[in-house]
Protein backbone atom coordinates (compact mmCIF):
# COMPACT_ATOMS: atom_id res chain seq x y z
CA UNK A 1 0.00 0.00 0.00
CA UNK A 2 1.34 3.53 -0.91
CA UNK A 3 2.30 6.09 1.95
CA UNK A 4 -0.27 8.98 2.35
CA UNK A 5 1.89 11.42 2.02
CA UNK A 6 2.61 9.55 -2.03
CA UNK A 7 -1.23 9.58 -2.77
CA UNK A 8 -1.12 13.45 -1.94
CA UNK A 9 1.34 14.49 -4.02
CA UNK A 10 0.24 12.21 -6.60
CA UNK A 11 -3.58 13.95 -6.66
CA UNK A 12 -2.06 17.23 -6.25
CA UNK A 13 -0.18 17.13 -9.57
CA UNK A 14 -3.19 15.23 -11.20
CA UNK A 15 -5.17 18.46 -9.99
CA UNK A 16 -3.01 21.04 -11.50
CA UNK A 17 -2.48 18.95 -14.56
CA UNK A 18 -5.85 18.60 -15.25
CA UNK A 19 -6.90 22.69 -14.77
CA UNK A 20 -3.84 23.73 -16.42
CA UNK A 21 -4.78 21.94 -19.44
CA UNK A 22 -8.27 22.97 -19.28
CA UNK A 23 -8.42 26.80 -18.44
CA UNK A 24 -7.36 28.28 -21.92
CA UNK A 25 -8.40 31.58 -24.13
CA UNK A 26 -10.82 29.26 -25.82
CA UNK A 27 -12.59 27.89 -23.70
CA UNK A 28 -12.69 30.93 -21.63
CA UNK A 29 -14.60 32.42 -24.50
CA UNK A 30 -16.85 29.61 -25.59
CA UNK A 31 -17.93 28.36 -22.28
CA UNK A 32 -17.41 32.06 -20.08
CA UNK A 33 -14.74 31.97 -17.04
CA UNK A 34 -17.47 31.77 -14.04
CA UNK A 35 -18.43 28.33 -15.59
CA UNK A 36 -15.06 27.05 -16.87
CA UNK A 37 -13.79 27.85 -13.20
CA UNK A 38 -16.29 26.23 -11.74
CA UNK A 39 -16.55 22.98 -13.44
CA UNK A 40 -12.98 22.41 -13.84
CA UNK A 41 -12.74 22.91 -10.34
CA UNK A 42 -15.50 20.03 -9.61
CA UNK A 43 -14.47 17.52 -11.89
CA UNK A 44 -10.52 18.46 -10.82
CA UNK A 45 -10.67 17.32 -7.42
CA UNK A 46 -13.18 14.71 -7.74
CA UNK A 47 -12.02 11.77 -5.69
CA UNK A 48 -8.59 13.85 -4.49
CA UNK A 49 -8.50 11.94 -0.80
CA UNK A 50 -7.81 15.26 1.04
CA UNK A 51 -10.17 17.90 -0.85
CA UNK A 52 -9.80 21.00 1.91
CA UNK A 53 -5.99 20.57 1.71
CA UNK A 54 -5.50 21.16 -2.23
CA UNK A 55 -8.73 23.53 -2.78
CA UNK A 56 -6.69 26.67 -2.03
CA UNK A 57 -4.09 25.43 -4.50
CA UNK A 58 -6.39 24.50 -7.27
CA UNK A 59 -8.70 27.78 -6.73
CA UNK A 60 -4.99 29.80 -7.16
CA UNK A 61 -4.03 27.40 -10.54
CA UNK A 62 -7.69 28.22 -11.96
CA UNK A 63 -8.11 32.13 -11.18
CA UNK A 64 -4.38 32.63 -12.64
CA UNK A 65 -4.68 30.65 -15.08
CA UNK A 66 -7.63 32.45 -16.24
CA UNK A 67 -6.20 35.81 -15.61
CA UNK A 68 -3.30 34.63 -17.94
CA UNK A 69 -5.48 33.29 -20.60
CA UNK A 70 -7.65 36.82 -20.76
CA UNK A 71 -4.32 38.59 -20.79
CA UNK A 72 -3.00 36.52 -23.90
CA UNK A 73 -6.48 37.42 -25.98
CA UNK A 74 -6.82 41.34 -24.53
CA UNK A 75 -9.71 40.52 -22.32
CA UNK A 76 -10.65 42.40 -19.53
CA UNK A 77 -8.97 41.30 -16.28
CA UNK A 78 -10.78 42.63 -14.00
CA UNK A 79 -14.02 41.03 -15.52
CA UNK A 80 -12.00 37.59 -15.57
CA UNK A 81 -10.99 37.83 -12.09
CA UNK A 82 -14.85 38.62 -10.62
CA UNK A 83 -16.32 35.52 -12.45
CA UNK A 84 -13.50 33.35 -11.75
CA UNK A 85 -13.31 34.27 -8.04
CA UNK A 86 -17.33 33.47 -8.56
CA UNK A 87 -16.71 30.27 -10.12
CA UNK A 88 -13.55 29.57 -6.99
CA UNK A 89 -16.29 30.10 -4.40
CA UNK A 90 -19.53 28.59 -5.87
CA UNK A 91 -17.08 25.69 -6.47
CA UNK A 92 -15.71 25.17 -2.73
CA UNK A 93 -19.40 24.99 -2.13
CA UNK A 94 -20.57 22.19 -4.15
CA UNK A 95 -17.51 19.99 -2.98
CA UNK A 96 -17.93 21.25 1.00
CA UNK A 97 -14.67 22.61 1.23
CA UNK A 98 -13.72 26.35 3.55
CA UNK A 99 -15.23 28.65 1.48
CA UNK A 100 -14.08 31.56 3.10
CA UNK A 101 -10.38 30.15 2.46
CA UNK A 102 -11.62 29.50 -1.29
CA UNK A 103 -12.12 33.06 -1.74
CA UNK A 104 -8.99 34.39 -0.21
CA UNK A 105 -6.54 32.59 -2.06
CA UNK A 106 -8.18 32.83 -5.16
CA UNK A 107 -7.97 36.52 -4.83
CA UNK A 108 -4.45 36.47 -4.13
CA UNK A 109 -4.27 34.58 -6.94
CA UNK A 110 -6.04 36.84 -9.06
CA UNK A 111 -3.67 40.15 -7.89
CA UNK A 112 -0.86 38.15 -7.85
CA UNK A 113 -1.18 36.95 -11.52
CA UNK A 114 -2.20 40.40 -12.64
CA UNK A 115 0.81 42.34 -11.24
CA UNK A 116 2.68 39.53 -13.13
CA UNK A 117 1.34 40.99 -16.69
CA UNK A 118 1.64 44.42 -15.84
CA UNK A 119 -2.20 44.49 -15.35
CA UNK A 120 -4.37 46.98 -13.04
CA UNK A 121 -4.00 45.31 -9.70
CA UNK A 122 -6.38 48.16 -8.19
CA UNK A 123 -8.98 47.05 -10.34
CA UNK A 124 -8.50 43.38 -10.51
CA UNK A 125 -8.73 43.63 -6.31
CA UNK A 126 -11.79 45.69 -6.49
CA UNK A 127 -13.46 42.75 -9.52
CA UNK A 128 -12.39 39.63 -7.14
CA UNK A 129 -14.42 41.14 -3.96
CA UNK A 130 -17.08 41.82 -6.28
CA UNK A 131 -16.95 38.34 -7.23
CA UNK A 132 -16.82 36.75 -4.07
CA UNK A 133 -19.80 39.11 -3.06
CA UNK A 134 -22.19 37.92 -6.08
CA UNK A 135 -21.41 34.39 -5.08
CA UNK A 136 -22.04 34.84 -1.26
CA UNK A 137 -26.08 36.38 -3.00
CA UNK A 138 -25.98 33.61 -5.11
CA UNK A 139 -25.25 31.18 -2.38
CA UNK A 140 -27.30 32.69 0.34
CA UNK A 141 -24.09 33.07 2.77
CA UNK A 142 -22.90 36.42 4.48
CA UNK A 143 -21.75 38.82 2.34
CA UNK A 144 -19.18 40.73 4.33
CA UNK A 145 -17.88 37.94 5.69
CA UNK A 146 -17.20 36.42 2.16
CA UNK A 147 -16.12 40.11 1.00
CA UNK A 148 -13.48 40.70 3.60
CA UNK A 149 -11.51 37.63 3.08
CA UNK A 150 -11.16 38.12 -0.42
CA UNK A 151 -10.24 41.58 0.76
CA UNK A 152 -7.72 40.02 2.59
CA UNK A 153 -6.36 37.79 -0.16
CA UNK A 154 -6.24 40.83 -2.14
CA UNK A 155 -4.01 42.97 -0.10
CA UNK A 156 -1.59 39.93 1.15
CA UNK A 157 -0.65 40.01 -2.63
CA UNK A 158 -0.27 44.06 -3.20
CA UNK A 159 1.64 44.36 0.25
CA UNK A 160 3.86 41.42 -1.69
CA UNK A 161 4.15 43.47 -4.48
CA UNK A 162 4.83 46.74 -2.97
CA UNK A 163 4.96 50.32 -3.34
CA UNK A 164 2.31 51.59 -5.57
CA UNK A 165 0.18 48.68 -5.72
CA UNK A 166 0.06 47.92 -2.61
CA UNK A 167 -1.31 51.49 -2.04
CA UNK A 168 -3.72 51.21 -4.75
CA UNK A 169 -5.08 48.51 -3.38
CA UNK A 170 -5.96 49.54 -0.04
CA UNK A 171 -7.26 53.01 -1.38
CA UNK A 172 -9.55 50.87 -3.78
CA UNK A 173 -10.69 48.29 -1.39
CA UNK A 174 -11.21 51.05 1.61
CA UNK A 175 -14.40 52.35 -0.03
CA UNK A 176 -17.41 50.98 -0.83
CA UNK A 177 -17.80 47.71 -2.60
CA UNK A 178 -20.18 45.84 -4.42
CA UNK A 179 -22.34 47.63 -1.48
CA UNK A 180 -19.79 46.95 1.64
CA UNK A 181 -17.74 49.58 2.76
CA UNK A 182 -14.01 50.36 4.92
CA UNK A 183 -13.37 46.35 4.00
CA UNK A 184 -9.74 47.90 4.70
CA UNK A 185 -10.45 48.58 8.45
CA UNK A 186 -11.69 45.10 8.99
CA UNK A 187 -8.80 43.54 7.54
CA UNK A 188 -6.01 42.78 10.15
CA UNK A 189 -2.60 44.25 8.51
CA UNK A 190 0.38 41.64 7.79
CA UNK A 191 2.88 41.61 10.35
CA UNK A 192 5.77 43.27 9.80
CA UNK A 193 8.88 41.93 11.58
CA UNK A 194 10.35 44.29 14.98
CA UNK A 195 13.75 46.35 14.28
CA UNK A 196 16.08 44.65 16.52
CA UNK A 197 17.10 46.14 19.11
CA UNK A 198 20.25 47.88 19.71
CA UNK A 199 22.45 46.35 22.08
CA UNK A 200 24.01 48.82 24.75
CA UNK A 201 27.46 49.13 24.91
CA UNK A 202 29.19 48.90 28.06
CA UNK A 203 30.61 51.86 30.20
CA UNK A 204 34.36 52.48 29.62
CA UNK A 205 36.22 52.66 32.93
CA UNK A 206 37.45 56.29 33.56
CA UNK A 207 41.39 56.95 33.43
CA UNK A 208 40.74 57.52 36.78
CA UNK A 209 39.21 54.09 37.95
CA UNK A 210 35.81 55.70 37.54
CA UNK A 211 32.78 54.24 34.86
CA UNK A 212 31.64 57.37 32.81
CA UNK A 213 28.63 58.37 32.73
CA UNK A 214 25.52 59.99 30.03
Amino acid sequence: MAPRGSKARRDSRRVNRAIESAIDASEIVAVGVLHLVRNTLVTALAGVQDVGAELGTAGVTAVRGSIKAAYAIGADLGMVAREAIRGTVTAAEAIGGDVGGAARSAARGAVKATGDVGGDVATVARRAVEGSVAAARDLGMDVRTLARNAAGGAMEAADRIGGAASRAVRATLSGSVAGVRSLVGEVAPARRPRPARRRKRPRRPRAGGGTTTN
